[in-house]
């Protein structure tokens, strides 16, 4: 006896069949753009037919049913797109083309209605396989984050598992050519890793215990212990994609226009088309068929398809290839206004110089207090182990401390792989400087500090470290001295000058390149804007080549300048750009025509406010985005003056010279395709050649 109720029994009947493997291999495959291919040939094939039934004299019901299918095939898409436009109260291309269809039906002439609808929709197909390019072009970075991770238990056991399963905090291990699977911080381990699919830069980037790593990116060295710190949907890799798609949806100025500008001319078209039916026929008595056709004619070439995708066709492409380097425009309206830019500000921290202390100088003091001589007569090699020694008893030192300058020097000791020896008694003076006994050469008291911090020594070396602390603050530095405590014979605390160390926020290496670029490109004024002092301001400028600097600013004083630069002399508006970190910079971001965050791979802020982002820390991606921007708005203009003239020519032709339809079809679908492919070129830009260093 049979265990299931009645009621299953029926729900069991009523079922449909299980889909068999082939038909869910069929459905997999019948995807809307596959349908819409497919009844393109169908259409071709029909329309074929049909032209071949009525030259072999076969009955006319057989040429009748060819062009009823090309009809439904080619026309399908056109009249489902035509009907939700005129539910919307709007008229568009594809209700002018199925009309054109139906108008040449109507005059005896099925086969150029047909070859009209096959055109059409294989212009159609061709745009949604080329804009779609551009699309596939970022989805495809989505692909490259695998979809496993090999996951470390507490207990030391590994397991891989579904990326989806792991939580925030959980231990995941990434070996040597594995792509990270998920944001997260460095726990242990030591490698470098390919960030190029994230942030368009080739170049490995160094990582270590505290480093953050990114979703998709390439373990090359080292095996890495991370910890997870985003999941799996919100990965700097998901949130970049769904950055770009929200970009390509939203549509540039001038692609606004044109939507707004369709609608109105397609109302025009049919209202012009009807005069030319009516008025001949009625007014003037001439026959309704020829007068019917040209109307047709006219209706079909004056139809503005090429028009409405010379647009979107660039931006689409221009996106996509900003994307794939680095550039990250959060729209085609940014993309656009890149192009317009007359000014542009940066911020000096972080943009202009890489935002972290380093050592940029090691002097040493002779016994002499001759500088000169010194450096003059004393080896190269010589010179070099006397540096490592008075960095290795300073970073000693400065490793008790926390201080950034203390941090600068202890980094560049461990860069020089010098061994640090043991500190005693150490005493820091608040403002002043840091002293301990250093377990070197059987012990010495070190002090680092500022000229203040030695007031109450006698000192040896004095003035010559005075005059070299001058001399490396004029270009910008920080200068410690460095020097070694004693007594003299009556017990008077004394201090040997032992060397100068320099330490600044250096200047990014392509900084300098990057603004002749821009200069190059025609921008009017380059300007850097920071809260740092005059002396620091005007070393930077001058080696990073801006135009002009304002120094001493507070927050509040950068959005004050940013918004005076929004006027040149005249008072005449320009269009400033202000690039900035995407953090503190934020208010003058937001002031600027257009704002800027650099660096962004990982900071939310930077991502959710800027208008463009360069996803890596490479300045030259700046000139790189505003060429860009120029060519795509150079082929936008191409692509509007060519499909204008089309429509022109055609019109004119149909009016005044008898344009045969199917010539008119050809000519207007024609010029649908090469729009969309000279937008597509975009895909390919490359950069422009960077400009040489002038001899001056």
């Amino acid at each position: 006896m049979s265990s299931s109720t009645p009621t299953s029994s029926l729900r069991t009947a009523l079922e449909p069949p299980k889909a068999t493997p082939r038909l869910q291999l069929l459905r997999a495959w019948l995807t809307v753009e596959r349908v819409e291919a497919l009844f393109v040939v169908i259409t071709f094939v029909a329309m074929m037919s049909g032209l071949v039934a009525e030259r072999i004299g076969a009955p006319a019901v057989w040429s009748t049913m060819a062009y009823v299918i090309a009809y439904i095939t080619g026309g399908t898409f056109g009249l489902q797109a035509g009907l939700q436009s005129l539910r919307e109260r709007r008229i568009d291309v594809d209700l002018l083309m199925i009309l054109a269809a139906l108008g040449a039906a109507v005059v005896g002439a099925p086969f150029e209605g047909a070859m009209l609808l096959f055109l059409f929709s294989l212009s159609n197909v061709l745009q949604a396989y080329a804009l779609g390019r551009t699309r596939n072009a970022i989805r495809a970075l989505m692909q490259l984050r695998p979809d496993r991770a090999t996951l470390k238990r507490p207990d030391g056991q590994t397991v891989v598992v579904p990326i989806e399963t792991l939580q925030i905090g959980d231990h995941i291990l990434i070996r040597p050519g594995e792509r990270v699977p998920l944001d997260g911080m460095v726990i242990s381990g030591e490698s470098s890793l390919d960030q190029s699919t994230l942030t368009g830069e080739s170049i490995p980037v160094s990582k270590g215990p505290g480093d953050m790593v990114f979703a998709g990116t390439i373990n090359q060295t080292g095996v890495l212990e991370v910890s997870v710190t985003r999941l799996a949907q919100d990965s700097t890799i998901a949130r970049l994609i769904r950055l770009v798609e929200e970009a390509q949806s939203e549509k540039a100025p001038t692609e606004r226009f044109l939507d707004k500008f369709e609608q109105y001319y397609a109302s025009g078209v049919i209202a012009f088309t009807l005069m030319l039916i009516l008025v001949p026929w009625l007014v003037f008595s001439q026959p309704f068929e020829p007068t019917f056709y040209r109307a047709i004619t006219v209706m079909v070439v004056a139809s503005p398809c090429a028009l409405i995708i010379s647009t979107p066709a660039a931006i689409l492409s221009a996106i996509a290839n900003g994307a794939r380097r680095g550039v990250l425009f959060k729209g085609g309206a940014h993309l656009e206004q890149m192009a317009k830019l007359d000014v542009i500000a940066f911020d000096k921290t972080g943009t202009l110089t890489v935002g972290k202390p380093t050592v940029t100088d090691v002097t040493i003091i002779p016994l002499s207090g001759n500088l000169q001589e010194a450096r003059l007569t004393t080896p190269e090699h010589v010179r070099q182990e006397q540096e490592n020694i008075l960095l290795t008893l300073a970073a000693a030192v400065e490793f008790m401390s926390e201080h950034p300058l203390a941090l600068a020097i202890v980094e560049t000791a461990k860069c020089r792989k010098l061994r640090l020896p043991a500190v005693t008694d150490f005493k820091a003076t608040h403002g002043k400087g840091v002293r301990g006994r250093v377990d070197f050469m059987g012990g010495m008291d070190i002090a680092i500090g500022s000229p203040r911090y030695f007031d109450d020594f006698e000192t040896t070396g004095m003035e010559a470290a005075i005059a070299e602390m001058e001399r490396l603050q004029d270009e910008g530095k920080t200068a410690v001295l460095v020097g070694k405590l004693a007594h003299t014979k009556d017990g008077k605390p004394l201090a040997h000058i032992l060397g100068v160390i320099a330490i600044a926020d250096v200047i990014r290496p392509e900084a300098p390149s990057a603004v002749r670029a821009l200069k190059a490109l025609g921008v009017k004024r380059v300007v850097m804007l920071t809260g740092d002092n005059q002396r620091v301001a005007r070393a930077v400028a001058r080696q990073v080549g801006v135009d002009e600097f304002y120094a001493d600013l507070l927050p509040e004083d950068k959005v004050a300048r940013v918004k005076a630069l929004r006027a040149d002399a005249q008072g005449r508006p320009q269009a400033v750009a202000m690039v900035g970190d995407g953090v503190n910079d934020a208010p003058a971001l937001a002031s600027a025509t257009m704002g800027i965050a650099m660096g962004a791979a990982g900071t939310d802020v930077a991502l959710e406010t800027a208008d463009v982002v360069l996803m890596s820390d490479n300045l030259r991606n700046l000139p790189y985005a505003i060429a860009l921007s120029r060519a795509a708005r150079r082929v936008i203009v191409q692509n509007i003056t060519f499909a204008v003239a089309v429509i022109v020519v055609l019109v004119i032709s149909a009016l005044g010279f008898q344009l045969p339809l199917p010539i008119g079809v050809v000519g207007h679908e024609g010029s649908t395709v090469l729009v969309v492919l000279n937008g597509l070129r975009l895909l390919a830009f490359r950069a422009p050649a960077e400009p040489p260093v002038s001899a001056a």
